[in-house]
């Protein structure tokens, strides 16, 4: 009867961070259509600053309702989440304004891959041959998504990828901190420093330059991709924290359908033969990876 309790206990405890998952994708997506509308008339960046300002705000606002502690030994950690964090959302956005909205989250996608490899190198965990056969697969559809055959390359593919990497990065602190920190502890961390880096971005760069916009429209939007930011953000964090990350990561590859039907509202055009096989694979890819 006790091992019957606790096996329905962790089926719920699955289903429910399952359920989050899925919140968490579609608000994602839908977060990134509304990005992909405000970068007709924001620089990504300043998209990134407004975003995570925004997110603070409302971050702050739920400490005066519910309090909470915060534990100083591992406050690197939360650093380097809001900094891996940060650099991933400015070149996500980036790529979100300048190509298709589907193909910018599936090479945001490819983050598994990068923690396996970053796993394999800095914590000498091993890598079994199923693993390096996922591996292989995710970057072949890499590669057929990105065409470096001299005829559709780019750079904003390239940063896509990068943006993955730095997305890997930061998924890997949550793991470690998760235990240690309220989620929105975990949140504030990535968006304060969101908030920082665009900020010196642009005050001592000549790359992004700051405007104050008036048009009441543009507010709506920012204000909406913030808490549907947020509330993504929460969603994830409580996923990972609540279920395996081999479960939550094939989950979340529920937001590449999301994101392609909202891209394609928008006026972005089906992706190509080489396209589909290259997202096919990198999901097949990320979720052998997952079941390591």
């Amino acid at each position: 009867m006790l091992n019957n309790y606790k096996l329905l206990s962790k089926l719920k405890l699955i289903d429910k961070g399952v359920f989050f998952m899925l919140l968490s994708a579609l608000i994602a997506a839908l977060s990134g259509a509304v990005a992909k509308v405000l970068s007709q008339t924001m620089d990504p960046i300043e998209i990134v600053f407004y975003r995570n300002l925004l997110g603070v705000m409302i971050i702050l606002y739920s400490f005066k309702r519910v309090s909470v502690s915060i534990d100083k030994s591992k406050l690197h950690l939360l650093f380097l989440r809001g900094f891996f964090g940060t650099l991933a959302m400015l070149l996500f956005f980036y790529t979100i304004a300048t190509i298709p909205l589907g193909v910018a989250i599936i090479l945001n996608k490819t983050s598994p891959f990068f923690v396996t490899i970053l796993a394999y190198y800095l914590m000498k965990e091993s890598i079994s041959t199923s693993t390096f056969f996922a591996l292989i697969i995710g970057f072949i559809g890499i590669v057929l998504i990105v065409k470096p055959f001299g005829f559709d390359i780019s750079i904003e593919h390239i940063l896509g990828v990068l943006g993955g990497f730095f997305a890997a990065c930061a998924y890997a602190t949550i793991k470690k901190i998760k235990d240690i920190y309220d989620a929105r502890v975990i949140m504030l961390s990535f968006m304060g420093i969101g908030v920082v880096i665009p900020l010196l971005i642009f005050l001592f760069t000549p790359y992004a330059k700051f405007q104050i916009h008036t048009d009441v429209f543009v507010w709506l939007l920012i204000a909406l991709m913030a808490v549907l930011s947020t509330a993504s953000q929460w969603f994830l964090t409580r996923a990972y924290s609540l279920t395996k990350a081999s479960i939550i990561g094939v989950v979340g590859y529920t937001s590449i359908p999301f994101a392609v039907g909202f891209g394609v509202v928008l006026g972005d055009s089906l992706p190509d033969m080489y396209t589909f096989l290259g997202i096919a694979l990198i999901v097949l890819g990320g979720i052998l990876v997952s079941k390591k």
